[in-house]
């Protein structure tokens, strides 16, 4: 046997944090869980050769307009403005450069274009609540949207869910996704949410929420918001399962 055929190939692994923040996938206030949770033990499975080979997701997926909710179409959104951004960063702080980011989330008057969500808001033609974009070498990201609005979604009696941005991030294959939801300082609507609630660790809660950031506003234009993504250690980010809600 040849030297060159004794080598072995070396995936990439990354440290498994040992933290109780993120929400279990059986939480009985939040209905839908009780259906789709596992009902027996997960079973682990490593990362082979085909999961992080994939196709690469770089600049030449990206749109001139991705990152700008408000410049998609012909005439601009009802709403508040906002800028939505920060930085995606490790356990240990540094940045995590060239990483897609994409949100989706409803418009002003809380409805998304989506043909399961019939509920009577009106829909926006000049809206369509999505972007993408690609954290720079920093580690930094920016979104201009307008603020969404609550709505309701029977899971329980006049159940709202509070405004919110959802979040996905993507590495360097589609296997290595994260995500998670971005909330408003202040929602009256936090004491009711079952998923908002399903994080139990206060503190966790707390790191789902943004920070109104006025420095970061643009003059008669938008109001701005900051919202950094942790992805591992103490302080991470809580992440949920992809088919949370719409």
């Amino acid at each position: 046997m040849t030297h060159d055929a004794e080598r072995k190939l070396i995936l990439p692994s990354y440290r498994r944090d040992d933290v109780d923040a993120h929400p279990p996938l059986l939480s009985p206030g939040y209905r839908s869980t009780v259906a789709r949770a596992p009902q027996q033990p997960l079973t682990y499975l490593p990362q082979r050769l085909t999961e992080v080979t994939g196709p690469l997701l770089g600049e030449g997926r990206l749109g001139e307009l991705d990152h700008d909710l408000t410049r998609q179409h012909d005439g601009e959104p009802l709403g508040q403005r906002i800028i939505v951004h920060g930085r995606v960063v490790d356990g240990d702080g540094c940045a995590v450069p060239h990483t897609l980011v994409e949100i989706w989330q409803a418009n002003a008057a809380g409805r998304y274009r989506h043909a399961a969500d019939t509920w009577p808001a009106p829909l926006d033609p000049n809206f369509t609540g999505v972007g993408r974009a690609l954290t720079d070498a920093d580690g930094r990201y920016h979104f201009v949207t307008v603020q969404p609005g609550a709505y309701p979604w029977r899971n329980h009696d006049n159940a709202w869910r509070p405004a919110h941005i959802h979040f996905s991030l993507f590495g360097r294959a589609f296997t290595q996704r994260l995500v998670t939801q971005m909330y408003f300082p202040g929602d009256p609507l936090f004491s009711q949410d079952p998923i908002f609630n399903s994080v139990r660790d206060e503190r966790a809660r707390q790191r789902m929420v943004a920070r109104y950031d006025h420095a970061a506003t643009r003059p008669e234009w938008a109001l701005a918001y900051e919202f950094d993504i942790v992805l591992r250690g103490r302080e991470a980010t809580v992440f949920e399962d992809e088919d949370d809600d719409e």
